[in-house]
């Protein structure tokens, strides 16, 4: 039979009765209403959007340590505990808390101080350790958080939750979220952006998965996508050898008419974003290597992030790229820098890390800042947990691990309409507990949507019956860090 014939035949039996129960209420109902209220209008799903209020940023470039830093090391300055070396410690300080498998087995708990030492900087008097200079000179600029907490103990369900609001996987992430409440500033770039790079301090380290900027149940249009470190920064970017520009245009015509077709039939909004995502990607090959070609960054600009700033991949490059795409109008930019996960070794692994991302990381709040567009946008640096103050494994004066630990763990923010210059919260003496201003994961979630504008209970998505969001039925915004 030709297969174009069996389509028209194919009639499965939910759209049999689809039909049915449209066709004549719909002619009824259009002899006694205005007809054109029937025209099939396709929504734009890249079309901008306004927000549920007047925003102070308009995007949001996420820093996300993989692997956890140790708040101990770098921004939770608790010099009493150089007098507690290897003591144990107490059980009141503990208080039963739950440990992950590669502790539990240990007989004692040694607490392990800082071998780093601490300085106040900045008119906050925030501190911070010699690991980080340059972000310690950026202190006037950041607000520090010491009391994030969140629920997960183990590195994949604490990313999860983190970028989508949930321990279990298959939620929108966040970028997807601002994606869909917002839309897209530039029709030539993804609204979502993610870049990723392995750290020197660990680099066999756990892998990310792009679960973490997917879009879950949100239409797939606003789904992150992955700029890789080599190749074409995105996969399929250059036409196929025998192909051109005018033979790939001619494709998508067709390819778009066959596809309305099926839209016209089905009414599947997956077939729209298939056809915008398709002209999207047409528009990226002129875009991108516009965006990725850093020739006409001056000599000054690498000074200021590095020397890895001229290696594609590296966390360095990355977030010079942010920059780049935010000048553009990105709207979420995520990048993952992968290696703090320091069980062993600490000491020597984190000095990998902190030259990785501390340059780099101060350069991009300062370079926003210099051209104007810091108060616009949210920068966010962090992990998905801390560090515990006791030892994992042999402690010795110079060498000790850490295991994870979500009761307390330090971030910064900077610009979008952040306080600077501030310290939020406390914590006890071992860095173990919160004593003053908690910050959940959902806390600042909302806090991140309502600087770009958005109302975190009222962004929301109706799938399976219910209506979703980021927060889920959680989440404050944080009023004592707002500007």
């Amino acid at each position: 039979m030709d297969p174009r014939l069996e389509e028209k035949l194919h009639v499965n039996r939910r759209q049999f009765f689809g039909k049915c129960a449209t066709g004549i209420g719909a002619a009824a109902l259009a002899s006694v209403m205005n007809p054109n209220l029937f025209a099939d209008e396709r929504t734009d799903p890249f079309l901008a959007k306004a927000p549920h209020f007047a925003p102070k940023a308009k995007r949001v470039i996420y820093l996300f340590q993989s692997g956890a830093p140790s708040q101990l090391d770098l921004f939770d300055h608790k010099p009493a505990m150089k007098e507690m070396f290897d003591q144990d410690l107490p059980d009141s300080v503990r208080m039963g808390q739950r440990l992950t498998g590669m502790t539990s087995g240990q007989s004692r708990f040694p607490v392990a101080p800082s071998i780093f030492n601490f300085k106040q900087h900045g008119e906050g008097g925030a501190w911070v350790s010699e690991l980080l200079p340059h972000i310690a000179n950026s202190a006037d600029d950041l607000c520090f958080i010491k009391t994030m907490h969140t629920e997960a103990i183990n590195h994949d369900p604490a990313m999860t939750f983190f970028q989508t609001g949930f321990q279990i996987a298959g939620r929108p992430s966040m970028g997807s979220w601002v994606s869909y409440g917002l839309g897209t500033a530039n029709r030539d770039l993804p609204a979502f952006v993610a870049l990723s790079s392995r750290g020197s301090g660990r680099p066999s380290c756990q892998p990310l998965y792009d679960r973490l900027w997917g879009n879950g149940f949100l239409p797939s249009v606003y789904q992150g996508a992955k700029f890789r470190g080599s190749g074409d920064p995105v996969l399929y970017l250059s036409d196929p050898p025998g192909v051109d520009k005018s033979i790939r245009r001619k494709m998508l015509n067709d390819l778009a008419a066959l596809n309305q077709e099926s839209y016209s039939e089905y009414q599947d909004p997956e077939i729209v974003t298939r056809i915008e995502q398709y002209e999207l990607a047409y528009r990226m090959q002129t875009s991108v290597p516009e965006l990725t070609d850093l020739s006409d960054e001056p000599e000054s600009t690498f000074d200021l992030y590095g020397p890895d700033s001229r290696t594609r991949g590296t966390y360095a490059a990355n977030c010079l790229l942010a920059r780049r795409l935010a000048e553009r109008g990105v709207r979420f930019i995520q990048l993952y820098h992968m290696g703090w996960d320091q069980h062993g070794a600490l000491p020597q692994q984190i000095k990998g890390q902190c030259k990785d991302t501390d340059q780099p990381s101060a350069a991009l709040i300062a370079d926003l800042k210099q051209r104007g567009m810091l108060d616009e946008t949210l920068v966010i640096w962090g992990g998905e947990f801390g560090r515990t103050i006791y030892s994992q494994g042999t402690l010795t004066e110079t060498d000790y691990g850490r295991d994870h630990h979500p009761k307390n763990f330090s971030i910064f923010m900077a610009g979008g309409g952040i306080k600077p210059g501030i310290t939020y919260g406390e914590t006890d003496d071992f860095s173990y507990n919160i004593v003053k201003d908690p910050m959940h994961v959902h806390d600042l979630q909302a806090t991140i949507l309502n600087q770009l504008g958005l109302d975190h209970e009222r962004l929301t998505y109706k799938y399976q019956g219910r209506a979703f969001r980021l927060t889920d039925v959680h989440g404050n915004v944080m009023q004592d860090l707002l500007a």
